[in-house]
């Protein structure tokens, strides 16, 4: 059986696994938002970032990519994904039916918000939003880097995202 990743933020351009297939697809009932706080990656404790998850939203779907994942790889994939995802325990590791772009339906390995965490920050207003990620900087760099990496990379996939797009504009603005 095929292992497949739903990727939404910066699994679309930085997966760091081997990706066998790789096709545009749809999640319904998330919507992709910068609605958690980054202490890791993106930001520290003292200044945090913002980070792009999937907040459950029933009347919504986000669209992302779907990348499968070679049999003999998937037990070291899942374990790679783990220790990257789950570092602060504020996203949940779920399985979920994807629509993929040619029709067919697949579950998928899918990392969604715990909004019960400390970390989520659901509803920040876009402005907000802008000016820490403007500012923010943790291990793995720049939060403008991950927001301007993410916007392009769906872009070149043909995913548009009004809202990261806006963001794109705002954190050119405040960091000019």
């Amino acid at each position: 059986m095929t292992m497949w990743v739903f990727g939404y933020g910066s699994l679309v351009w930085n997966p760091g696994f081997n990706v066998q297939e790789k096709v545009r697809a749809t999640l319904p009932g998330y919507a992709r938002s910068f609605c958690m706080r980054s202490i890791h990656h993106r930001g520290t404790d003292a200044k945090p970032g913002l980070v792009l998850a999937l907040d459950a939203h029933p009347e919504t779907e986000c669209r992302g990519v779907a990348m499968s994942v070679a049999t003999a790889e998937q037990e070291e994939v899942l374990a790679y994904l783990r220790e990257r995802e789950l570092i602060s325990s504020a996203y949940l590791e779920k399985v979920l039916e994807i629509t993929l772009e040619d029709g067919r339906q697949v579950e998928a390995v899918t990392y969604v918000v715990d909004t019960d965490h400390v970390q989520y920050c659901g509803n920040l207003e876009l402005e907000e939003q802008a000016h820490i990620i403007a500012k923010a900087v943790g291990g793995r760099g720049p939060n403008t880097e991950y927001l301007y990496n993410t916007t392009a990379h769906l872009a070149e996939l043909g995913i548009e995202d009004n809202d990261l797009e806006w963001l794109v504009r705002r954190v050119r603005g405040i960091t000019a």
